[in-house]
């Protein structure tokens, strides 16, 4: 039987679950489902392309589940609800605002935090060294919102640096970002917010510092003395105060 355009999107919404969740276990659990043990253990690179993580592997779960809807198109469904009874829906909406469309991904270079969200937590992205003073301001106005604030110095909890900061943005409701010296960490991270839908705070000492791709985002610029972070932490805690409101 020829797959219709339906079914093949019904087969590569299944090989993506499959590739995130998949063990060799399951894989015969399915076999003994669909009766279609012999398709799974008799395809010469599947569960080995799973074992050794290959990059062939997505394609051999395609060329499975092909071969099993070729011998009972209702080998789907079974599929489906062998996937919906095993794992659930365990997707978590962290975006800071609510979308009639949104997408799925699974990032390469770090992994999807496994942390709850938090209302109350402001995270900070900027240069560490030459910034205590600022970090205190942006600390205290944080504090004047009522809200805690972390850097990624603040927490270890991850044996690298990026997944550290990847869960403390994940778990954030707003990042407030300092452009301050052009810090290429800082862009990077500030990338990782925008994908996760986080509203972002942009500071900096200088519009020269912030890229032309992201001077759309209004800015609150400041100096750094006495005086200018003063003035920052009152305008950054009115700024947080209206988030927290909407």
């Amino acid at each position: 039987m020829r797959p219709s355009p339906d079914i093949n999107a019904a087969i590569l919404a299944l090989k993506e679950r499959i590739v995130n969740d998949f063990n060799s276990s399951h894989w015969q659990d399915v076999g003994l489902l669909t009766n279609g043990s012999d398709i799974i253990n008799g395809h010469h690179r599947l569960l080995r392309s799973l074992s050794w993580r290959d990059p062939d592997y997505e394609g051999n779960v395609t060329e499975v589940l092909l071969g099993l809807f070729e011998r009972s198109p209702d080998n789907l469904a079974i599929i489906e609800d062998y996937l919906d009874e095993k794992f659930g829906d365990n997707s978590v909406y962290v975006s800071d605002q609510p979308s009639e469309r949104r997408i799925t991904f699974a990032p390469t270079a770090f992994k999807v935090p496994d942390v709850a969200l938090r209302d109350d937590l402001v995270a900070v992205m900027m240069p560490f060294k030459g910034f205590a003073g600022v970090y205190r301001a942006i600390k205290r106005a944080c504090s004047d919102a009522d809200l805690a604030c972390l850097r990624a110095d603040d927490i270890w909890k991850e044996s690298t640096f990026i997944q550290d900061i990847v869960n403390l943005i994940f778990q954030a409701r707003a990042v407030v970002c300092d452009f301050t010296g052009h810090n290429a960490n800082v862009f990077y991270e500030t990338g990782i917010a925008h994908t996760l839908g986080k509203t972002v705070v942009p500071i900096s000492q200088s519009i020269a510092d912030i890229p032309s791709d992201l001077r759309q985002h209004r800015a609150l610029l400041y100096l750094n003395n006495k005086e200018g972070l003063a003035k920052m932490r009152k305008e950054l805690g009115a700024r947080l105060r209206t988030i927290v409101e909407s």
